[in-house]
């Protein structure tokens, strides 16, 4: 080997030992923070998807223009389950975000802990 690979290798082998060193500070910090915007975004998608906030807004509001008694009652009712199997459908995404967030904050630990264990 020359003295340029030499030296190459020698800063291959320092920025890598750097990243090692960094990783976990980056992850805990710039990569958490990366990851709850896109799960802020995940869920604003979600939301939009099922447009939750649009039939609380309009729970009160015939359908179809109907303004008697019976078309109030059953727009009320119809909104009203919807509502609630969106809401249902809703907080499944809202724990998927939840346990998908624990599972950054635990993995690296965890993998620290069997590589450990591994070792011993």
């Amino acid at each position: 080997m020359n003295k340029t690979s030499e030296t190459t290798l020698s800063q291959v082998l320092a920025n890598v030992f750097l990243d090692i060193i960094f990783f976990p500070f980056w992850w805990y910090s710039f990569g958490l923070i990366k990851t709850i915007k896109k799960l802020g975004i995940f869920l604003a998608d979600r939301e939009k998807s099922l447009a939750l906030f649009i039939w609380v807004k309009n729970i009160f509001i015939p359908m179809y223009g109907q303004r008697d008694i019976t078309g109030i009652l059953i727009s009320f009712f119809v909104r009203l389950s919807q509502i609630i199997f969106r809401a249902l459908i809703m907080f499944f995404w809202i724990l998927f975000a939840f346990v998908s967030l624990s599972l950054w904050l635990i993995l690296p630990i965890l993998i620290v802990y069997e590589i450990i264990q591994q070792l011993l």
